[in-house]
Formats: structure tokens, C-alpha cells, sequence
């Protein structure tokens, strides 16, 4: 197939939905597709390596403007030059089908959208049950909606988003990873980090939802029992001194995994608003434990048959987000390892593409 695929957020500043675009690139081109992906800014090289992207997949809408958007800041680009460009590339690109991603965001997506006639494949990232752009859009548009003819979302959460505001029914599909990317690491002490204790905190620390301020609350109730844990916290923001406590910035994502890979306990305190949770499958894939924030979105993706893998602790609940750190560290060594392991291995691409293929075949036949 000739594959399009639209990102309306800027690769300048890596995110969640770039990065699932670049995975699914990276995939797609790896099993023999032809592939093209549109939108602001410009990854980098490493990111392009990294997931296999040959850099001629990749064209630029151009520059992008920071707007508040879900409790975060997002990067997008429309303007008049911007939809020429996307003119010409569908023009150029004349592909089978079109994956548009949060086709409804005020950037390349919409415009794509609009200015396509090929089939529409849409994935929906959005976990806010009050947008009020989604509802707007759906009640003043329905006509753009209707172009899309095929729909994802990552997690039940977002599919429930996307039917409310918009009335789009949408296949639940989940982000990706590369689960050869994360190799176990053998241990040779009782923690994976060497002579103490290692927990890994990951996101822009600085926005409340991620909710780094819980983690500092129960910070004082994890040294009560083990004063030599050490914390690494891997985002941006503006770090501040505390002891134990290591701001090392945003890392590129070998870096990151490197950190993963010797981290005891991955700490997801997040206060809302998540619609999926790919870092938590990448601490499983590295063989680290998780405690995270007993959000809907979060228990969907660490659960088997068995219930969450992970620890879960009541939203904003620092004691208890401190109980389940202790239990974490208390129990055995590589007590859910396997489970952990074999729940990545369901988001893997090899079964994550598989299936997005699938939805474009349907596309494809106008099935709705």
C-alpha cells in the first residue's frame, strides 16, 4: 500500500502521538509498505534511526505555534501555507490510504481531512471527556466527520471520548513499542541499580497532571523505610535541589531505556487525563515494576487475565502511592517479570501494525 500518515503535533518536541506515528512508520516500511509521513517541525535523526524511518518518509508542514491544549502544551501548525503544502503532498503522495491522527486537532490533521479524497483511517489520542473543540466540532461539522471512514482509538477511554463528542464508533487499537528495544538486563545485586534502591520518574515534571508533587509528598514515607533510595527524574522542567533526588532532563530514548533498564520501581503518580500509557509497557518490556495512578486508561494497559501487573494507588493519594513503592520494593525480585514481559509483548508492532493494516483494508472496501 501507498500509506499517508498525518501527525498534528511538532516532531521539534517529541511527544506520545509523534512518537507512535514514527513507530508505525518504522514498521510499516519494514514490511514492504510505502509510507510518507506530513507534519510540523522535524524529527531528529536519532529519532528517525531509532525507529527505522528512512529520512525521505518524512516531509515537513512547516513551522508550528505553541497552544494550551488537554492540560499540556501542544505544538501545531495551520495556516494558509501550511494547507498548500499539504495540497501538494497529497497530490505528490497519491497513496491508498490516509491515517490521520487526532484528525479534529486544529492543525495538519484537520487540514488533510478536509482537502483529501482518498479513504480516511483516524486514530483518537484525546482522553478529555469535557473537550469542547471535540463537541463543537462535532455538532458544527458533521460533514468533516463523516470523511473519516474508518476509526481508532488507543484505549477505551478514548474511543468513549470520541463517541460522545464526535459520534465516531472506533476499533480500540493501542500505541506501540518495539519490544526488542528493551533487552533484559541481568542482575547482579538485590537492586537493579546497583547499591540502592532506584525509582524513575518520567514526563514534564512542571505540569500538574503528571503529578510529580505526589511523588515529592511521599517521598519522606519511602525514606522512613529505605533513607538510600535514590530518584531519577528524566523530562523538562525546572529541576530543584533535593537530595536523592537526580534531574537529569529530557534524554534521548536510548538513554532513557538505559535508565529504565536498572530502575526497581517505575512511578506513574499522573492526575489525569491519560489516554493510554506507553511508558508504562516500555518499564514492563525493561523488566522494572510499576506504581502508577489508578486511572482507567492505566489499569487497561498493565492488565491481564490475571488483573494489573502494576501497583495502583488512589489518584493524588501520596500514603498511598508510598504503600505500593514499599510493597514493590519488598516483594521478590522479578515477582511479575514474566507477566510484565508478555503484556508488552501484546503491544509489540509486529501485532499492533498487524492489526492498523487490517483497519486499512477496511477503509479501503468503505466499510464503515
Amino acid at each position: 500500500m501507498r500509506i499517508g500518515l498525518v501527525c498534528p503535533y511538532s516532531f521539534n518536541s517529541p511527544g506520545g502521538v509523534q512518537n507512535h506515528v514514527l513507530g508505525l512508520a518504522g514498521w510499516l516500511a519494514e514490511t514492504g509498505h510505502v509510507v510518507s509521513i506530513l507534519g510540523p517541525g522535524c524529527p531528529s535523526q536519532h529519532a528517525l534511526d531509532r525507529n527505522r524511518v528512512p529520512a525521505d518518509c518524512f516531509v515537513t508542514s512547516g513551522y508550528s505555534v505553541p497552544v494550551r491544549y488537554n492540560g499540556s502544551i501542544a505544538r501545531v501548525s495551520f495556516d494558509p501555507v501550511v494547507g498548500r503544502r499539504v495540497r501538494t503532498w497529497l497530490d505528490w503522495g497519491d497513496f491508498d490510504v490516509l491515517h490521520l491522527h487526532e484528525p479534529i486537532t486544529p492543525s495538519v490533521s484537520a487540514i488533510a481531512l478536509l482537502r483529501s479524497d482518498r479513504p480516511v483511517v483516524a486514530t483518537f489520542h484525546t482522553a478529555t471527556p469535557g473537550s469542547r473543540s471535540m463537541r463543537w466540532v462535532g455538532q458544527s461539522l458533521p460533514k468533516v466527520i463523516q470523511r473519516i471512514d474508518v476509526g481508532i482509538a488507543v484505549s477505551r477511554v478514548a474511543q468513549q471520548v470520541a463517541r460522545e463528542h464526535i459520534g465516531i464508533e472506533s476499533v480500540v487499537i493501542g500505541n506501540g513499542i518495539r519490544l526488542s528495544d528493551h533487552p533484559l538486563v541481568p542482575q547482579s545485586t538485590r537492586w537493579r541499580g546497583g547499591a540502592h534502591p532506584q525509582l524513575t520518574f518520567i514526563g514534564r515534571y512542571s505540569e500538574p497532571r503528571k503529578g510529580f508533587p505526589v511523588l515529592q509528598a511521599a517521598l519522606p514515607l519511602i525514606r522512613a523505610v529505605h533513607p538510600d533510595v535514590q530518584v531519577t527524574v528524566i523530562g523538562s522542567g525546572l529541576p530543584t535541589y533535593e537530595p536523592g533526588v537526580r534531574f537529569v532532563g529530557a534524554l534521548d530514548d536510548d538513554a532513557r531505556d538505559d535508565v529504565l533498564a536498572h530502575t526497581d520501581v517505575y512511578v506513574a503518580p499522573n492526575t489525569g487525563r491519560e489516554s493510554f500509557g506507553i511508558i508504562l509497557l516500555e518499564a514492563l518490556a525493561s523488566g522494572a515494576s510499576v506504581v502508577a495512578s489508578d486511572l482507567p486508561a492505566f489499569r487497561d494497559v498493565i492488565s491481564d487475565g490475571l488483573g494489573p501487573v502494576g501497583r495502583l494507588f488512589p489518584v493524588g493519594d501520596r500514603r498511598g502511592l508510598a504503600s505500593q513503592v514499599l510493597a514493590a520494593l519488598a516483594a521478590p525480585p522479578g515477582e511479575l517479570l514474566a507477566r510484565g514481559r508478555d503484556i508488552a509483548a501484546r503491544f509489540d508492532w509486529g501485532a499492533v501494525g498487524t492489526r492498523i493494516i487490517e483497519q486499512y483494508s477496511r477503509a479501503m472496501v468503505g466499510v464503515r
